[in-house]
C-alpha cells in the first residue's frame, strides 16, 4: 500500500459517477493532484473499488464533542474527505473569536473543513447568548475564502417579514454568490415558496415526505438527515430515486460514538439497501455538496485535486483507504491523521447551586404544560396534564410513575433566575443528567427526577465550566468540554469512549431514548416547534412567542 509519496498510482474499479459506468483503471497521482486516469478494460472481480470521497453536506462539528482537528481523525476512516460545516455553536458562545478557532484548527490537518457564516446568532431574542452576530460581521466572515456560504437561516419569520437585519445577511451572501442554508422545519405551501424565493436553496429539517416534495417544486435541495437524535433517512430516502441532482447526505449534529461507528458511508450502505441506485446514492453523498457549494474537493476526474476512496464493496461500503490531496489520511480502519495541540477558548460565568434554589412553588393552577420529547426527532409535542399529577405539599415535583420530569435551564453567562418546565418520555427512575451542549445558545440545561440529584449534575458541569454530567444515588460522571463548554481538546477516540460511558449511565436511570444526552440538547432549541424550554421561560415553537402559564 502507497504511503504519502508525492507521486503514486492505485488501480482498481473506478466508479464514474457521473457517466454511470465503472471500468478497471490506472489512477495515477502527482503533486496532490490526479495526472491522469487510464481505462484498463471492463470492472475486474476481486478488484477494490476507487470512488470520490464522501462529504457530510451539513454538520455542526461542535456536536461531536471534538474539535474539527479530532473530528477529522474519526470521519476519514469512513470515507469522509471533507464537510460543510455550520460553526454557529461555538459562534452563539465565543462569537467570530469561536468561527476563528474552528478555521484555524481544520487548517492544521489534512481535511476539506468548508465553514459557513452563521446567519442567526443568538438564534432568536427569547433567550440569552454569549454573543451576537451582526450583519456587519456576517458580511466580514463571507468575504473570507474559508467562508463557502451562509449558514442554516433559522429565522424564518424574520425572512417572510423581511427583517432589515435578515434581508442584510441574504443581500450579502448573493452579492458575494455564495449560497444560502436554510432551516424551515414544517414550512409547506406559499410560506415555504416565499421563504425560497428570498434565495434560500436548501433545507436539512424536512421529517415528511410529503414537505420535502413541497419544497422540490419550489426549486430547493433537500438534505436528508441522520444525526444522533434527528433522524430522517427513513422517510425521504425514496426522493433520491426521482431527484438525484437536488438530494444530499448530511447527520447535522452526531455524537463522538456515533462518529466512530460510521457516518456517510452508512447512508450509502442503507440507500442501495433499499434498491437505490448505487450512482445516485454515490451522487447524493459525494457529487451533489462539490457542485451546490462550489468546493475544492475533486471529483475523481484528471486534473482535480486527489481526494478519493478505496472501498471493498459498493454494498456495505467498507473502506480501505481515504486519500486527501494525494495523502493517505486512513488504511484499514485506522486514522493517520495525527493530533494537533489547541487552546481552549469559552465564555462561562455561573455560580454553583443549592438543591433549594430548583424548587418550584405551587402557583395554583388547574393545568400544566408538559413538553413530550420524540426520540429521534427534534420537534416536541405539547401536553397539558392537571397540575394535581406534579403535586407534592406546597411544591410541583416530578412524578416517576408518569414519566414527567423536572426539566431546567440556567444562564451559564450571567446570574439569573432558573427557567423550569416539566418534560415527558425521559423515563428516568433516578438521578439526573445535565449539559452545557444546549442549542442554540449552550446554557445549561439539565432532567431530573429531584432537586438534590438536580443540583448535583448542574454543578459537576459548572465546576468543569462546561460538560456533560451523570449522577445516580450510586456514582457520578462528568466529561469535561473545556472548548466553549461544547468540544473537548482529546483524542477524539478517548472521548467517544468517555462519552459511551456517561450514555450508558444515562440509560442506565431508566431512559428508553436512543441519545438522551442529544435530546436533551435540543431541549432549548425555541426555533422548533412545538414546546420549549429557554433560560428565560417555557416557550411556543408554533407562536413564536412565550407562553401564558396555565
Amino acid at each position: 500500500m502507497h504511503s504519502n509519496k508525492t507521486s503514486f498510482s492505485i488501480t482498481g474499479n473506478l466508479v464514474d459517477v457521473t457517466a454511470k459506468r465503472i471500468y478497471y483503471a490506472n489512477v495515477s497521482v502527482d503533486e496532490g493532484r490526479i495526472v491522469s486516469i487510464e481505462d484498463l478494460g471492463s470492472q475486474q472481480d476481486g478488484e477494490n473499488f476507487i470512488l470520490p470521497g464522501f462529504i457530510d453536506s451539513h454538520v455542526h462539528i461542535e456536536s461531536s464533542m471534538l474539535i474539527p482537528s479530532e473530528f477529522a481523525k474519526l470521519a476519514v476512516v469512513h470515507g469522509t474527505v471533507g464537510t460543510v460545516s455550520d460553526p454557529h455553536e461555538i459562534a452563539n458562545v465565543c462569537g467570530m473569536q469561536g468561527v476563528n478557532f474552528m478555521i484555524d484548527n481544520g487548517k492544521q490537518v489534512p481535511f476539506k473543513f468548508n465553514f459557513g457564516a452563521p446567519s442567526c446568532v443568538p438564534a432568536t431574542t427569547f433567550e440569552t447568548a454569549g454573543a451576537a452576530l451582526y450583519s456587519s460581521d456576517v458580511e466580514e466572515l463571507l468575504m473570507k475564502p474559508e467562508i463557502k456560504y451562509l449558514s442554516e437561516m433559522m429565522n424564518f419569520p424574520g425572512v417572510l417579514n423581511k427583517d432589515d437585519e435578515v434581508m442584510k445577511k441574504l443581500q450579502a451572501a448573493m452579492r458575494l454568490d455564495k449560497p444560502v442554508d436554510g432551516h424551515a422545519p414544517g414550512l409547506k405551501g406559499e410560506t415555504a415558496k416565499q421563504y425560497i424565493e428570498a434565495g434560500i436553496s436548501t433545507d436539512h429539517e424536512c421529517f415528511t415526505a410529503d414537505e420535502a416534495l413541497d419544497k422540490l417544486r419550489f426549486g430547493m435541495k433537500i438534505l436528508i438527515r441522520e444525526g444522533s437524535a434527528a433522524k430522517n433517512f427513513e422517510a425521504l430516502i425514496d426522493l433520491l430515486n426521482d431527484y438525484e441532482d437536488r438530494i444530499m447526505f448530511c447527520s447535522d449534529d452526531k455524537h463522538p460514538d456515533s462518529l466512530e461507528a460510521g457516518h456517510i458511508n452508512v447512508l450509502c450502505a442503507r440507500a442501495v439497501a433499499k434498491g437505490v441506485d448505487v450512482f445516485k446514492v454515490l451522487k447524493a453523498a459525494c457529487i451533489n455538496p462539490v457542485l451546490h457549494y462550489n468546493l475544492d474537493i475533486g471529483l475523481l476526474k484528471k486534473g482535480h485535486p486527489a481526494d478519493f476512496i478505496l472501498a471493498e464493496d459498493l454494498q456495505n461500503f467498507n473502506i480501505i483507504q481515504t486519500y486527501i490531496d494525494g495523502q493517505l489520511v486512513a488504511e484499514s480502519g485506522k486514522s493517520k491523521i495525527v493530533s494537533v495541540p489547541a487552546t481552549p477558548i469559552n465564555h462561562f460565568n455561573c455560580e454553583e447551586k443549592k438543591p433549594e434554589d430548583f424548587r418550584v412553588r405551587d402557583i395554583g393552577s388547574d393545568k400544566t404544560l408538559v413538553i413530550e420529547a420524540l426520540d429521534g426527532q427534534l420537534i416536541t409535542n405539547k401536553l397539558e396534564v392537571p397540575t394535581s399529577v406534579l403535586k407534592k405539599d406546597e411544591l410541583l415535583e416530578s412524578n416517576i410513575e408518569e414519566d414527567i420530569l423536572k426539566i431546567v435551564v440556567i444562564n451559564r453567562y450571567e446570574k439569573a433566575a432558573i427557567a423550569f418546565g416539566w418534560i415527558k418520555n425521559f423515563g428516568f427512575r433516578e438521578g439526573a443528567i445535565a449539559s452545557t451542549v444546549a442549542h442554540d445558545s449552550h446554557n445549561i440545561v439539565a432532567v431530573g427526577v429531584d432537586d438534590e440529584s438536580l443540583c448535583n449534575a448542574v454543578n459537576l458541569v459548572i465546576r468543569e465550566q462546561g460538560g456533560v454530567s451523570c449522577v445516580s444515588p450510586k456514582e457520578e460522571k462528568v466529561l469535561g468540554l473545556p472548548v466553549a463548554g461544547l468540544m473537548s481538546i482529546d483524542d477524539g477516540y478517548k472521548v467517544a469512549a468517555a462519552y459511551t460511558e456517561i450514555d450508558k449511565m444515562a440509560k442506565g436511570l431508566g431512559s428508553s431514548l436512543s441519545a438522551p444526552f442529544m435530546t436533551l440538547s435540543f431541549m432549548a432549541l425555541l426555533v422548533i416547534p412545538h414546546l420549549k424550554l429557554s433560560d428565560v421561560g417555557l416557550f411556543d415553537g408554533d407562536q413564536f412567542k412565550f407562553t401564558e402559564a396555565i
